[in-house]
Parts: structure tokens; sequence; C-alpha cells
């Protein structure tokens, strides 16, 4: 029960990181090593995570113009005891994501290794 609760905390804390734009709350989870996936067109794009955290740094949060925070945790793979992959679906003000985030629990906790993200829709 412990490893579920600490997990759903870490991915709590991603997703009020995003919601605010806080890389301090995205520091807290995303590993100094990761990287995030997407692709567009057939072309794939990664970023390695501090050009990604400077992306959020700079942009408009939705908690300042407004929007409510939506999000959902839509299913929690455990690989072991130690590793899982957590799909959600959340809301930036006006587009929707689908990610797929890769934990880890090692010596800082759950963090975010891997990050694969899909741009689901906008309003």
């Amino acid at each position: 029960m412990r490893r579920t609760e600490e997990l759903n905390h870490a991915v709590d804390v991603y997703f009020r990181g995003i919601y605010n734009c806080d890389v301090t709350l995205l520091n807290e989870v995303f590993h100094p090593a990761s990287s995030l996936f997407d692709v567009d067109e057939g072309v794939v794009t990664v970023d390695p995570y501090p050009v990604w955290r400077e992306v959020v740094a700079n942009r408009t949060s939705p908690v300042s113009t407004g929007h409510e925070r939506t999000e959902e945790v839509l299913n929690i793979d455990w690989l072991s005891d130690a590793a899982a992959i957590v799909r959600l679906r959340l809301r930036a003000i006006d587009s929707i994501f689908v990610d797929q985030l890769s934990f880890v629990d090692g010596a800082d906790g759950w963090q975010i290794v891997a990050k694969v993200w899909h741009l689901e829709s906008t309003l």
C-alpha cells in the first residue's frame, strides 16, 4: 500500500507542477537525466528534461488564466515494486494531453525517467 500512496503522491506533484508551471515541483518528480518524447506528422521529437523544464517555466500557467484543474489517471502498470508506467490525461489551457510516464523508485523516491506525450485535442 505504501508504494501505491508514494507513487500517487508523485503523480499529484506532476499534475500540480504542470497546472502551476512550477518547475520546482517538476524537479521533485523528474530525474535530471530524463527525456520527453512526442511524434507529430511522423517526426519524433526528443527533449532532455532541462530543455522542456525551461519551456514550462516560460509559458502561461493554467492556474493564472483561471482554468480549472482537469486531470485523471487512466492506468498504472506495475513493472516491479520499484518501476511503474502511469498513463494519464490532463488539460493545459486549451489542450488535452495524454501522457505516459515511466517512474522508478530510487534513492530520491519516485521519479519520472521518461515521458511520452500526445496532444489528444484542442478546445
